[in-house]
């Protein structure tokens, strides 16, 4: 194994909480940051709390890592005072939850949500797309919520907290790597999907134990030592070895996910 490379993701400090972006029920927020950037926040205290993070990192960064478009992360630190002057009581409530270390996106500006009835996506991005949230069970990008933006006329994906589901439940990890995923037939993108084997082929290349290894050590320890985790009784690096053989695993069975997207792509032509 070679050694671990030094994480990229820089750090921010929050110094202004816009307002909430009210998807879904986690609050994300439009923020601004002590670097003059703006960021969209995700919180630590919020709905599945560091584990959504967790799927957010390492789903972005392997989206990355493959050549898909990503919103650069950054990890963002809410300091003991802040929000304290915020007049909404949920929001106030779910700021004193998430001090610490929570994870955020850069705001990509008058981006639009992206809608197959008017925008087209090409077939290289449609079959890595689908074959990267088959591999990551991500049941979160459908015609309801496509988790896709378009911005400077080219797709970026964001919102990748509902993949590795397994870690909600964590015992039984190893029988979850065996699983085709069923859901891959609601995918936004899956009627696109027409070089699924050509995807496969490609990112077994690029995602090597190593560099799954990689992504994974950035976790940062204060997530993994969070009472999220507390029932299993493993440190932070046993929590990561869990995330890296899980992934390293299910790699090498992509053949399971990967049929079974082709036939829900067959059924759907």
């Amino acid at each position: 194994m070679s050694p671990l490379e030094k994480c990229p993701i820089r750090s921010v400090h929050v110094t202004r909480y816009i307002n909430p972006l009210r998807e879904g029920g986690s609050l994300p927020a439009l923020t601004e940051a002590d670097d003059g950037f703006m960021y969209v926040l995700k919180f630590r205290g919020a709905g599945q709390g560091v584990k959504a993070l967790i799927a957010e990192l390492i789903g972005s960064e392997l989206a990355r890592l493959v050549g898909l478009r990503v919103p650069e992360l950054v990890f963002a630190e809410l300091d003991e005072a802040f929000g304290r002057i915020e007049p909404d009581q949920e929001i106030q409530d779910l700021l004193r939850a998430s001090r610490g270390l929570n994870l955020a996106s850069h705001f990509l500006s008058k981006a639009l949500t992206f809608d197959p009835a008017y925008k087209d996506a090409d077939s290289e991005f449609a079959s890595k797309t689908v074959w990267l949230d088959a591999y990551l069970m991500n049941v979160d990008r459908t015609v309801r919520n496509t988790n896709i933006l378009v911005w400077n006329r080219e797709l970026w994906l964001i919102d990748q907290g509902a993949a590795l589901y397994f870690h909600h439940a964590w015992e039984g990890w190893e029988e979850q790597v065996q699983k085709p995923f069923s859901a891959i037939k609601d995918h936004v993108l899956l009627k696109k999907a027409t070089q699924l084997e050509a995807a496969d082929a490609e990112i077994r290349n690029q995602l090597t134990p190593e560099r799954i290894q990689n992504i994974v050590s950035w976790i940062p320890t204060s997530w993994l030592e969070s009472g999220a985790f507390a029932s299993l009784g493993l440190s932070p690096n046993e929590i990561r070895e869990v995330y890296s053989s899980f992934l390293t695993q299910r790699l090498a069975s992509s053949a399971l996910f990967l049929h079974e997207a082709i036939h829900a792509h067959e059924r759907l032509v």
